[in-house]
């Protein structure tokens, strides 16, 4: 590597390197960072959920929907679970009905997610 030192008083104060070595050095730098971000992420107690379900959240799809799909249950077994209707699961999903606070921590519970991630 070609390296060329400025020293200040006898003491090496910065270290001048060819564009094409100092974008290498950036690039592995960078990589360096998301393997440390990774390992941070794998490291925590975080569920990591797959991009095509937060894709599908950012885009406005119901919530409760989502996520139940992603849980692999149909209405009527979130129904069961919470003590409601499919009926009104139904009506939740399409919009037409708007669910209580109790309702959706009782469904947020049953999907194993925080009352946050549905509203």
């Amino acid at each position: 590597m070609n390296v060329q030192f400025i020293e200040q008083n006898g003491t090496k104060q910065y270290a001048i390197v060819p564009a094409d070595t100092y974008a290498l050095l950036l690039e592995k730098a960078e990589m360096l960072d998301d393997i440390r971000d990774y390992d941070e992420a794998m490291a925590g107690d975080d569920e990591l959920v797959p991009s095509e379900i937060v894709d599908r959240l950012i885009a406005g799809e119901n919530k409760i929907k989502v996520w139940r799909e992603y849980r692999g249950m149909s209405q009527a077994v979130l129904a069961e679970k919470v003590s409601m209707a499919q009926a009104s699961i139904a009506q939740m999903e399409g919009g037409k009905r708007n669910g209580t606070v109790a309702a959706l921590k009782k469904i947020a519970s049953a999907l194993n997610i925080d009352l946050d991630d549905l509203v």
